[in-house]
């Protein structure tokens, strides 16, 4: 066996010596799992969703309609998952979310998921609201996306661009869904917000133009630079109008994040974007929003032809990942179970969950007929 689903062979010639993972394979239950070792603060912080959490439900749900149609005698025992997005080769349609504040999770944050990203070749998707320095995050090698809060300040905004491209990020990926946070209740029954810790601002506290807004230093005076952040990087919606911002300070390729609309879609294609990411934010932002998979065929078949659809929201297993793919998205982004991974083990735990995802996909592209997810199509699954 040769590929991602290697790892299934190392696991069970690992059981020859007494070892077992490090936690389940099963990565619906990983979310358990953390909730049982994380503090309920930063616990609640990541699996939250926004008020009665629907749309976190919805999300999953959307994966059930939709069943595999196993094809039989097609020469899948060799497969190749390889494929290329925005220019970034990559060994699976699959990338890591962008997670801010991982610091609450582990105390290595963003700089063990980019370790053991890059020790797997697969892309990080480096947060605005990183718990380290843009800079040093991108230390750890391997392919690296960075994805912007937009800030208010375009002076602000430029700076934070300069520097993702001096250090190697290759894509831009724009939230859109997220310039103010919406009611969670899971982070407001305990008044957790992890940013007015001084958690997940590293990037605007070590941004020289940020600093030289300041009248005294972060270190001189913690809140007065926490309320500057706030101000900067919440409460102000943007305008179609204000991408051509976005292209003068950035010559690389430019994904926008959480559309959900199709008509939307077609407004980024018309912007000269080169991606839109059909995505709910998890079920974060909007409660009783539409599943974000019911959102992609529509999308995938209105402006494929004209930029890159990407996915995410609710990724789980393998079977979730083929499914996607097979409505029409070229890669995928992993969310919640990586961080799950970090919670529970650290780097060890990051690289655990992404190479069980990879052998599951993997294992499942074959068992279901296809050799590479290229060869997906609609016709792929039923819907039910």
């Amino acid at each position: 066996m040769a590929g991602h689903a290697q790892y299934q062979n190392e696991i069970y010639l690992q059981g020859l010596a007494d070892q077992v993972p490090p936690f389940t394979t099963d990565a619906t239950r990983v979310e358990a799992l953390a909730e049982a070792e994380m503090a309920p603060g930063p616990f609640g912080y990541v699996a939250g969703g926004a008020g009665s959490g629907d749309t976190v439900r919805a999300n999953r749900e959307a994966f059930s309609r939709w069943r595999i149609v196993p094809r039989m005698l097609t020469d899948a025992t060799t497969r190749d998952l390889s494929t290329t997005v925005l220019g970034t080769a990559v060994p699976a349609p699959v990338l890591l979310a962008p997670v801010g504040v991982q610091s609450i999770v582990h105390p290595e944050g963003e700089l063990a998921t980019a370790r053991a990203a890059a020790a797997l070749d697969v892309p990080i998707v480096l947060s605005t609201a990183s718990s380290y320095p843009l800079e040093e995050v991108a230390a750890a090698g391997g392919p690296r996306w960075f994805q912007l809060y937009w800030p208010n300040d375009p002076e602000v905004c430029a700076s934070l661009l300069r520097r993702a491209k001096a250090a190697g990020y290759t894509a831009l990926v724009v939230t859109l869904d997220t310039w103010t946070l919406a009611w969670r209740p899971r982070d407001l029954d305990q008044a957790y917000l992890p940013f007015l810790r001084a958690s997940g601002v590293a990037n605007a506290f070590t941004d020289p133009v940020f600093l030289a807004g300041l009248e005294k230093s972060p270190e001189e005076d913690q809140p007065m630079a926490i309320l500057r952040w706030v101000s900067l990087f919440t409460g102000t919606d943007k305008r179609w109008d204000q991408l051509p911002f976005l292209r003068e300070h950035w010559d690389g390729p430019i994904a926008l994040k959480g559309i959900q609309h199709v008509d939307d879609a077609r407004r980024a294609a018309d912007a000269g974007m080169d991606a839109v990411i059909v995505s709910n934010h998890g079920g974060r932002q909007v409660d009783g929003a539409l599943a974000a998979l019911d959102a992609l065929p529509e999308i995938a078949q209105a402006v494929g032809d004209r930029l890159e659809v990407l996915f995410d929201s609710g990724i789980r297993t393998g079977a979730d990942v083929l499914k996607a793919l097979a409505l029409g998205a070229k890669a995928v982004l992993l969310g919640r179970p990586y961080v799950y991974g970090l919670a529970l083990a650290g780097e060890a735990g990051v690289r655990h969950a992404v190479r069980g995802l990879l052998a599951d996909l993997d294992l499942t592209l074959g068992l279901s007929g296809y050799r590479t997810p290229a060869e997906l199509t609609p016709s792929a699954l039923r819907r039910i």
